[in-house]
Order: C-alpha cells, then sequence, then structure tokens
C-alpha cells in the first residue's frame, strides 16, 4: 500500500478519497473547508493544515479541484504540494477538469521538480466515484501510467491513455463540450415537446430508446420531466460554463471554430446570470422555455 496525498474533498473528490482509504492507501489529506473530512478521519486518514503539510512522505499525490485557479493555488501556492520535501520521483496526478495551458504549464514546474506528472481527468458522477467506478482519462509516459495503477484501480473502472501529457485533457474538454451542446439540445428539445402540448413523460421515455439517446441526453431529460434540478446536484451550471470556456480557449489555440460550443456557452452563462449558477446543470430547460422566436 502506498503512502497517497489526496487534495480537494468536493461532490467528486469525497468519494476518490473514501476509496483509496478502503483499499488500505495511507491517506494524509487537505481541503479548504475541513469539516468535510470528518469521515475519513474516522476511517483513519490523517487530516492536515495544507497542501504542503499533506505532501510529507507522499509517494503519490492526487489532486481534485475545481479549476485553474484552485489547481494553482494549491500547487504552486506559498503551501503548495510542490515543495522541495517532496521526494523526486513522486507521482503528481492531476486529476481535475483544468485548462489545457495550465496542465502543461503545471507538468513543467512538476518534472522540473523531478516529479513524474500524470494528466488524469475523469469521468463518471458522484456516485460513480463512491463506487471506484470512474473512467480515467490519461495523458502521460507508459512507464509513469504504470506505475500508478496500483493507486488509480481503488478510483476507477477504466482507463483511457490518450497519449502524452495534455492529451487526456484535451479529450475531457473535448467530451465535456460535447456534453454542454447535449444538455442544451435536449432541453430545448423538451421546452418545444412541451409548448406543442406533449407529455413529457412519455417523450421522455421515447428519447431513452431512440436515435437521440446518451447518457446525458436521458438523464437530463428525465431531470427536466422530474423537474427535480436543486436536489441531489450533480453537475453545476458553474462548473460547466469553466469547462465549456476551457474547450473555446483549446478549440481557438488550434484553429477551430466551435460555433456550437458558443451557442451552449451563452445558454449556461445566462442561466448563471438569473441566479441558478450552484443548481444541477439540468436547469438550462428555463432558458429553452423563455427563449422567444424572432
Amino acid at each position: 500500500m502506498a503512502n497517497v496525498t489526496f487534495i480537494g474533498l468536493g461532490r467528486m473528490g469525497i468519494g476518490m478519497a473514501q476509496r483509496l482509504g478502503a483499499a488500505g492507501h495511507r491517506l494524509r489529506i487537505y481541503n479548504r473547508t475541513p469539516e468535510r473530512a470528518a469521515a475519513l478521519v474516522a476511517q483513519g486518514a490523517t487530516l492536515c493544515a495544507s497542501p504542503r503539510e499533506a505532501a510529507e512522505g507522499a509517494e503519490v499525490i492526487i489532486s481534485m479541484v475545481a479549476d485553474d485557479a484552485a489547481s494553482r493555488e494549491v500547487w504552486l501556492g506559498k503551501k503548495g504540494l510542490l515543495s522541495d520535501t517532496v521526494p523526486a520521483g513522486t507521482l503528481a496526478i492531476e486529476c481535475s477538469t483544468l485548462s489545457h495551458d495550465w496542465v502543461l504549464e503545471l507538468a513543467a514546474e512538476a518534472q522540473q521538480r523531478s516529479l513524474s506528472y500524470i494528466d488524469c481527468p475523469v469521468t463518471g458522477l458522484p456516485d460513480m466515484a463512491a463506487a471506484g467506478e470512474l473512467t480515467l482519462l490519461v495523458g502521460a509516459s507508459t512507464e509513469d501510467l504504470a506505475r500508478a495503477q496500483p493507486v488509480l484501480e481503488a478510483i476507477a473502472k477504466r482507463t483511457v491513455h490518450f497519449g502524452a501529457i495534455g492529451a487526456g485533457t484535451a479529450y475531457k474538454l473535448m467530451i465535456n463540450l460535447q456534453g454542454a451542446i447535449q444538455i442544451a439540445a435536449i432541453a430545448e428539445g423538451m421546452a418545444l415537446a412541451e409548448r406543442a402540448g406533449l407529455n413529457l413523460h412519455t417523450v421522455a421515455e421515447a428519447i431513452a430508446t431512440g436515435q437521440a439517446a446518451s447518457p446525458q441526453v436521458v438523464r437530463n431529460a428525465w431531470r427536466i420531466v422530474d423537474g427535480e434540478h436543486d436536489r441531489n446536484i450533480q453537475f453545476t451550471p458553474q462548473l460547466r460554463v469553466k469547462d465549456v470556456d476551457y474547450a473555446l480557449r483549446l478549440a481557438r489555440k488550434l484553429g477551430i471554430g466551435a460555433p456550437f460550443g458558443a451557442l451552449a456557452d451563452a445558454a449556461y452563462r445566462q442561466l448563471c446570470e438569473l441566479g441558478h449558477a450552484n443548481s444541477n446543470e439540468s436547469k438550462i430547460v428555463e432558458v429553452a422555455r423563455a427563449q422567444r422566436s424572432h
């Protein structure tokens, strides 16, 4: 079993850390709000006052935070993870969904300190994180990934190795951009069906077995039918805006137009401006319902 440092106990991180502890790894943890660590501490994890303290004696460091700013702070801040006390060869695994530019910058910083960086965003919902059923989207050397696998297998049922550092993030941003477009599209479709007088329960059932079905579409169609946008929140409009912004930045860097992504971005930004930044992202149906033809 390994000495594992885990940073970030949000909706996804808490389940991931619990899986690592249950697998027998020795956990040192940090979270900005330490109250979220109580269950892990009761299970034997050591709660630390800073990322740097959490990294003491680490063989593997895993971060799961919200965005570039949070990632930069936990890795490079005054009490960050990349201190001189972290042994050379330590695996630095960033599981957060971040911008492509920051991932490359962070990887370079880690490698300058002789750490082995693994670009490792994940796909899956919080219940999948708690069950150890995430999919890992990896950009790393084959050797580093092989070293990390005994730890990563506690949190994932599948690992997809896309190539070198940055490749995992490129895929994650692409698929999250696609997800934003799909969810905005199903919200628009459900608003249209509702206005046409169709039974939305029947519509959702038909969608689930039709050509337009995808896990994203089906899950959010049912959330729209149930009107359940402020309970059991799985992914927020605020986070969707962040991911789409990072994806559109990557598209611009690569010279790819992304007009559908831009439309989805505008819709989610409008949803946040309406005060629903922390609802479930299925609340986007309210933007679709408010639209009028010209």
